[in-house]
């Protein structure tokens, strides 16, 4: 393979992987408002990102199709919502409030913790995967420093979110080794979900800009339906929206510096 599509797709699992560590490092749980503001950045970032490098790349691939350039990033992100919508009612996890939960289940709710954060990370490997896949394609508008910026802004906001697992996990007594394996894991199918997705847009380049869109769609679902009720929660929910400002910000800032 590629070493650029390797570096890539394993750049936002060593993010989680990071965030992850923390457990080492820090000794207490996170507090409300930190966690407030790490999810908002994460949630800026991937905003950011599903427009400047999935959706925008989509609509320019779509050009020769004059007016209806729209379609394919139209129809692929409300299948990408879709998408999530399924996974979302069909598999038995924890919102990432930890308040309330999915559907009934007999799993643990360390588990069911551990598979939300799972979910969010499918469509975050599909997003990294399909845009290197474009790049490889020679997909008009997908750049190999526009398909890093996506990688290394998932990678920014896979930090906290590796963080977000492992603490909570350590606060309830687990040990320090045991809550970093299951912060990793939780990022395992991260570059799983990115290879299989290079290897199905491979095949079939022609519907290239809805898989972009797709995967957009997939990562708006993850932003409404969790992050940002999270970030908005109890008192200073002003922190989460800043947080989510400099998120974004900081993601159009790769996006076009490196793009």
């Amino acid at each position: 393979m590629n070493i650029q599509i390797l570096t890539g797709v394993l750049l936002p699992f060593l993010g989680t992987c990071l965030g992850a560590g923390m457990v080492f490092i820090l000794k207490d749980e996170i507090s409300a408002n930190v966690q407030r503001c790490l999810t908002g950045f994460a949630a800026g970032v991937m905003v950011a990102a599903s427009f400047w490098s999935l959706l925008q790349p989509a609509l320019e691939s779509s050009e020769k199709l004059g007016k209806l350039a729209f379609l394919p990033a139209a129809v692929g992100f409300l299948f990408g919502i879709g998408f999530l919508l399924f996974l979302d009612n069909v598999t038995p996890h924890m919102h990432m409030d930890n308040q309330t939960e999915g559907p009934k289940s007999s799993l643990k709710r360390t588990t069911k913790l551990i598979l939300a954060v799972t979910l969010h990370n499918i469509p975050e490997g599909m997003a990294v995967g399909v845009v290197y896949a474009g790049w490889a394609a020679g997909e008009n508008g997908v750049s190999l420093a526009a398909a890093f910026a996506l990688a290394l802004g998932i990678a920014l906001q896979n930090f906290p979110e590796g963080a977000i697992v492992s603490m909570p996990l350590l606060a309830e007594g687990m040990p320090k080794t045991q809550t970093f394996w299951y912060g990793v894991l939780s990022g395992a199918v991260e570059p799983i979900a990115a290879l299989l997705t290079i290897a199905a847009a491979s095949a079939v380049v022609s519907v290239l800009p809805y898989l972009l869109a797709f995967a957009a769609g997939a990562m708006f679902y993850v932003v409404v339906e969790e992050l940002i009720p999270e970030m908005s929660e109890g008192e200073h929910s002003n922190l989460g929206t800043v947080a989510f400002a400099l998120g974004f910000v900081l993601m159009m800032i790769l996006d076009v510096a490196l793009g």
